[in-house]
Order: structure tokens, then C-alpha cells, then sequence
């Protein structure tokens, strides 16, 4: 096979799903012999250590993104990629423009990672008018559309007013090579040891995570049994869940040591992974918890939830907002038995590989019907 060059476009790699799905992508790809670029506004991030070697680091350093048209637009006319994969508004947009303004003849691919008809920012009436309005008319400039869930598809369909035929779904591409798993104690060492429940939550804090809720349930949850908290995520909400905690009355059972890159060991370790959300497009860390075999409880909020819990049939789904609901089902799973196995094979669906043949489908159309 030719070699061909595939860039991936986001603004860095700091912590967060969309990041950690790129980062899986670009490393499968360099290992099916392509040649790949990842280009960040900033070359910032904690997952730029997880990149194979062989992948090219292009750093525009832009500060702001109104300023990255004119990088991309240099970067297309110099590198003239086969392809690119440009993530998560409003880059996908500035992408398109640029590629147009480039005049190169590169086969360019947008996806989003969200429900945006729960976006946060649409406090903002106009930024709602103009996010809409963008997607409607530029994306179908684009040569594919990708959204993470059937949920996140219908949903921007519904959204941009765009043609649902015209939107692929691809789930995340989460579960790779397992890795061993070290039985070395972690910290926090009082959320780690102890006869104690552990359960587990992983997300930004930001509000539409809704880890207020999740704290009202789990104090409920400690009248019930012996549990401890661990929260690992950094965000703008943490000042105000820091009061609530205190508010609560439960500091010495919740802890919060922000953000840390190797999950896995705390999922493996944790006896229940709660998800709080009021909307996600596909929540990798439902998956994350799966692989390792963990039970889950989610909101079953728009969407991916129910999508990867199969309408409940791998973990307990409960109505947004509900803490009464959270505690209660938070309480059964503690107290049930689970078929780990069973989670385990679910995470399968979401693997690496999987999602690798459909990018490539998109990105390669030609490779992909040189090979069927």
C-alpha cells in the first residue's frame, strides 16, 4: 500500500474524551502503515506522552481559535495531507473554510462528540442561532460527518437540520491492547484500602456533568452502607462541589484529586462507576468501566447511555437529575451480583480496531475497496 498521510486536527490533547479517542486513532492508524500528523492549536496536553513516536507533532501555536484559519490554510498548502479528521465545533467549521481556501484536493472528515441540543453555551441564544446555522450550511461541505452515538447523530441531525442519511455513527474507539494491572496501593489511600464500598466517577466538572446530583445520592447512599467516593476530573465547578460536600457534611468520604491520565487501575479497583450526566454523545467512561469489568450506574440522559448499557441489560439506567433514583440504584447494584465477564465482552463493541475500519472507510474510501 502507498503510504498516505492522515492528519487529525484538534485544539491540544489536554484530558478529555474526544482527546483520548484521537490519540487511539492516530496510534492505530501509524500501526496500519499510514502516515500521520496530529495538529493542535497548542501542543499542550497530558495525552501528547501517549502518542507512538512515529507520529508528527504540528504545533500552530494559536491562542485563540478566530486566529487558526490562516495556520491551517498554510498547513494544508505545505503538508497537502490525503486526509484529515478535524474534531469538535467550531474547528470542524474553520477546517472546512480553510480547506476551501487552500484550493488542495484533501478528503476531509468532521466529527462531533456531543448531544448538542444540550450544550452548555446555548445559555447564549445567539451562540446557539450561530452554531446551527454553521453546521447546516458547511457541513455538508464535508466529505463525511461522523457522530459517536445513534442518539448524538439523530440528535445533530434534529440540531443542524441535516440530512440523517448523511451522518455516519461510529462508536468511540475505546478498548485496545490490556494492559497488566499493578496491585500497587494508589492514591487516595482512604478511597483505595478499606472494607468500605468504592465507587467511581470520572468526567470534567463542569455542569452539565451534574456531580451536584451525585453527591446529594451518595450522601443518601452512606445512610444505607459503608462507602467512599472518588471523584477524578478538574473542572470550573469544583469550588461549588467543594461547598456542597461540606454542605452535605460528607468531606471524609468523598475525595477529588483531579485529574489523572491512568484510569485503570482505579476502575479496576472500584466496586461501582457512577455517571451523572444531564447529556453526552457517547460517555467513554461508562465503556472504560466495562472493560474492566466494573458495574455501572448512568443517567439515562441524550445519549450513549442506554446505546452502550442495551436499554439496561449492562447496568442500571436512572431519570436525569433524580438523586432519589441515583441512591436507590446505587444501593442495589452494591448489593447485587454482577457477570463481569459479561461487561467485559460488551466493551468489545467499542474497540479500537472496530472503529479503525469504519474511519477508514470514511477517510480511504479507495483503500478500504482495495481491501474488501
Amino acid at each position: 500500500m502507498a503510504i498516505h498521510r492522515i492528519s487529525f486536527v484538534l485544539p491540544n490533547l489536554r484530558g478529555g474524551g474526544a482527546e483520548r479517542v484521537t490519540v487511539n486513532l492516530a496510534n492505530g492508524f501509524v500501526q496500519r502503515g499510514y502516515a500521520v500528523d496530529i495538529v493542535l492549536l497548542s501542543a499542550t496536553g497530558e495525552f501528547l506522552l501517549d502518542l507512538l513516536p512515529e507520529i508528527r507533532v504540528v504545533d500552530l501555536e494559536v491562542k485563540r481559535m478566530r486566529s487558526a484559519l490562516w495556520p491551517l490554510i498554510r498547513y494544508l498548502r505545505q503538508a497537502r495531507p490525503a486526509a484529515v479528521l478535524a474534531c469538535m465545533w467550531p474547528l470542524t467549521i474553520i477546517m472546512l473554510c480553510a480547506r476551501a481556501l487552500a484550493h488542495v484536493h484533501t478528503r476531509l472528515v468532521v466529527a462531533e462528540h456531543t448531544t448538542w441540543s444540550r450544550a452548555e453555551m446555548f445559555k447564549n441564544w445567539y451562540k446557539s442561532i450561530q452554531v446551527r446555522a454553521t453546521m447546516h450550511y458547511l457541513f455538508p461541505q464535508a466529505d463525511g460527518i461522523v457522530a459517536v452515538s445513534q442518539g448524538a447523530a439523530s440528535d445533530l441531525a434534529r440540531f443542524a437540520n441535516l440530512d440523517r442519511s448523511a451522518i455516519t455513527m461510529i462508536y468511540n474507539p475505546v478498548v485496545g491492547d490490556e494492559k497488566p494491572i499493578s496491585s500497587e496501593v494508589l492514591p487516595p489511600v482512604g478511597w483505595w484500602t478499606g472494607e468500605h464500598y468504592k465507587v467511581l466517577a470520572v468526567g470534567t466538572l463542569t455542569a452539565i456533568k451534574d456531580f451536584s446530583t451525585l453527591l446529594t445520592a451518595f450522601a443518601e447512599l452512606l445512610k444505607r452502607v459503608d462507602a467512599r467516593l472518588l471523584i477524578l476530573g478538574e473542572g470550573e465547578c469544583r469550588s461549588a462541589m467543594e461547598a456542597k460536600i461540606q454542605q452535605l457534611g460528607i468531606e471524609s468520604s468523598v475525595f477529588m484529586p483531579g485529574f489523572i491520565k491512568n484510569l485503570s487501575p482505579y476502575y479496576y479497583h472500584a466496586d461501582l462507576h457512577v455517571l451523572s450526566s444531564r447529556g453526552e454523545g457517547l460517555p467513554t467512561v461508562i465503556i472504560e468501566a466495562l472493560e474492566a469489568g466494573t458495574p455501572v450506574v448512568s443517567t439515562d440522559c441524550p445519549s450513549g447511555p442506554r446505546e452502550i448499557l442495551r436499554d439496561g441489560e449492562f447496568g442500571y439506567l436512572v431519570p436525569v437529575g433524580d438523586a432519589a433514583a441515583l441512591a436507590a440504584a446505587m444501593t442495589k447494584s452494591l448489593r447485587s451480583t454482577h457477570d463481569h465477564a459479561s461487561l467485559k465482552a460488551r466493551a468489545q463493541d467499542f474497540s479500537v480496531e472496530k472503529a479503525m475500519h469504519q474511519y477508514e472507510k470514511l477517510l480511504f474510501p479507495e483503500v478500504a475497496e482495495a481491501e474488501a
